[in-house]
This record gives structure tokens, C-alpha cells and sequence, in this order.
């Protein structure tokens, strides 16, 4: 039978004694970690196995985090849409409305009726983008559906003739200069 390759380098004067021992050295302390960290009985079609199965669970989130990327898109689509289609259109106004606006104090210029409008409950302010819009009540509970960070106020609408029965004061008229 012909000799190893190791064999054969020796002869030829390529590699010594010394080198060998420390290339079997190096190849059984490799095949120990193989063992050491179970690589020992990974045969190919395990190994592809494997892999398949880690490239379909990455693949699995990619898919779930493009699909909620996709559905915050879309809601916030109908949100824009639903606010431009109902916003009220916006007349100079001279009274100011204060609001709360996370931890800031906003103003609007409103009119009259639309003050009335929003401390009744008929009317909502909601905001898009930078800006403030004035939409009714029932298309703000809709966007709140959506976004609720979207709506900043949304006042319940009030029922003036139950009021109206249990008031004292209902026959004294409240003054014009008077406001709150």
C-alpha cells in the first residue's frame, strides 16, 4: 500500500517530525471541541435542517414586524383621512381656548360657537400633524378607536334638560361679559 501524505512530505523533506506532531495535536484538540460542544454528530442534512428551520423563524418575525409596521400605517391613513374629510372649516375667531396638550398649555382662536360647541360636547379638538383641528364629537371617538393619542380633547356631550329640571338657577340668566 502506498504511504500517508505524512509520510510522503517526510520523505520529501517538506515538513519535519516536530511540525506533524503539532498539526495532529492541533487536529485532535479541534475534533475534541467538535465533540465537547455536540459539532460531533452534525452530519450535513441536520446541519441544513437547522439552518432552514433559523432562517424560517427570522423570516417569521420579519414578516410579523412588516405586517405591524404595515397596520400602523394604515391606521394612521384613516386617521389623516377621517380628520381631513370632517375637519370644521376655520374661521378668524377672537376667543381663546385652552387646552392641555401632554405636559404644555395650547391656545386655539375660536368663535363662539365653536366654543360652545366644544365645552357642550358637540365639537372635539384632534391634531394632525403640528396643527389643531376642530372635528365633531363622533368622528373623534372613531379616531380615538385608532389613535388615541390623536384626540386631546373630547368633551362628553351634556344633556341640558335633565340639568335644567334639577337647577335652582335655571330661571336667572347668566351676563354676556361673563366668562370662565
Amino acid at each position: 500500500m502506498a504511504d500517508s501524505l505524512q509520510d510522503q512530505l517526510r520523505k520529501a523533506g517538506l515538513v519535519n517530525e516536530k511540525k506533524l506532531k503539532k498539526a495532529q495535536r492541533v487536529n485532535h484538540a479541534a475534533e475534541m471541541e467538535r465533540k465537547a460542544h455536540g459539532a460531533a454528530d452534525d452530519d450535513p442534512a441536520l446541519a441544513a435542517q437547522r439552518a432552514r428551520a433559523e432562517k424560517a423563524k427570522r423570516d417569521k418575525e420579519l414578516n410579523e414586524q412588516r405586517d405591524q409596521q404595515a397596520q400602523r400605517k394604515a391606521l394612521a391613513a384613516q386617521v389623516r383621512q377621517l380628520i381631513e374629510l370632517n375637519r370644521q372649516p376655520r374661521e378668524k375667531g377672537d376667543i381663546p381656548f385652552n387646552f392641555v396638550d401632554g405636559r404644555a398649555v395650547k391656545k386655539l382662536f375660536v368663535t363662539k360657537r365653536h366654543q360652545d360647541h366644544l365645552g357642550s360636547g358637540l365639537l372635539a379638538i384632534v391634531k394632525l400633524d403640528d396643527k389643531y383641528e376642530l372635528v365633531p364629537t363622533p368622528i373623534a371617538q372613531k379616531i380615538r378607536l385608532r389613535d388615541p393619542g390623536t384626540v386631546i380633547v373630547c368633551n362628553d356631550a351634556v344633556t341640558t334638560s335633565a340639568a335644567d329640571a334639577d337647577d335652582p338657577y335655571a330661571n336667572y340668566k347668566i351676563p354676556d361679559d361673563l366668562t370662565w
